[in-house]
């Protein structure tokens, strides 16, 4: 009943009060920059395949899962072309949203090894709620027409800026300019209303030679978007050989993060990481902590000679 009862504060806090919707959110975010930044689509100089997968709050019934997908590949020398898709989960379907988008950037040279990258992005957002999915739905504590949205499309368009040299990069963006209504009643005292803001992004991160084969990548990601407290986030990861990294992060005010991540070979990645909370939420028995998975592949020619690693 305690588990049920935390899945409807989920649903109602997060989608039927007036809110300031926002992206899902990732401790892995150096890794999957594409999702908020379309200046990054071709950065790395390869054709490239990104998943992950995060369960927020395991051991919660209807908790939120977020899945990713992102592609991007270089198709000239200043062209880089993206797609990326997302899909974020709460109350066991009641609520999905489904983002999609096609990425561009282009580059220009700065300097023999900065490059500044310019993106745009295109899109739209698929959200379906449906309320009569709840264990306990009771039509009768809503009006006819407030059990939910069936798949309502919203398009959305954003743009970000990208710096990187091969031991530095920051951006900045804004993956959605359109601010979108999908939902608004009123019931006596009671307004409800679902709405997507714009968000603002700045990432940052840089790569120091330590020695002994040890290198040091700390990063940071700032979030912000009206209605809503700044959000930051702050990791420092440590990588040996060029091979294995691990680390910790900080969620300002929300949940400290351990990371692990493994360069299997030239074309396979894979990066862990786990979350617990530093709010009330994270001291009950019932939370068992965030845990995130990711997975990259990219396709480089046997041909093709890497002059550098690329770290991010």
């Amino acid at each position: 009943m305690k588990k049920l009862f935390i899945t409807l504060v989920f649903v109602i806090a997060s989608f039927w009060r007036t809110v300031a919707q926002q992206d899902a959110q990732y401790t892995q975010y150096m890794y999957n920059t594409q999702v908020v930044n379309p200046a990054y689509a071709g950065s790395r100089g390869v054709f490239s395949i990104a998943a992950l997968y995060r369960s927020q709050w395991s051991g919660i019934d209807g908790a939120p899962t977020t899945q990713t997908l992102n592609l991007n590949t270089p198709v000239s020398e200043r062209v880089g072309i993206g797609l990326s898709i997302v899909n974020d989960e709460i109350g066991n379907g009641t609520n999905q949203n489904t983002y999609f988008s096609a990425d561009f950037a282009y580059t220009i040279p700065t300097s023999e090894l900065g490059k500044l990258s310019f993106g745009l992005k295109a899109g739209g957002h698929l959200l379906d709620v449906n309320l009569t999915k709840l264990r306990n739905y009771n039509p009768g504590l809503l009006a006819p027409d407030d059990s939910g949205i069936d798949k309502r499309f919203s398009p959305n368009f954003g743009a970000g800026i990208y710096f990187h040299t091969d031991r530095f990069y920051t951006g900045l963006s804004v993956p959605n300019f359109l601010q979108t209504e999908h939902f608004e009643t009123s019931q006596g005292s009671n307004s409800y209303l679902v709405k997507e803001r714009m968000e603002y992004y700045l990432i940052s991160g840089l790569v120091m030679n330590l020695g002994y084969r040890m290198q040091f990548k700390p990063a940071v990601l700032f979030k912000a978007v009206s209605g809503a407290p700044l959000q930051a986030d702050l990791s420092a990861t440590f990588l040996y050989n060029e091979k294995f990294s691990f680390g910790a992060a900080y969620r300002w005010d929300a949940a400290v993060s351990a990371l692990v991540g493994f360069q299997i070979n030239d074309k396979f990645m894979l990066g862990m990481a786990y979350d617990r909370e530093t709010t009330e939420l994270g001291g009950t028995q019932f939370n068992d902590g965030s845990f995130e998975f990711f997975l990259r592949f990219e396709l480089i020619s046997r041909h093709r000679r890497v002059l550098a690693p690329r770290f991010f």
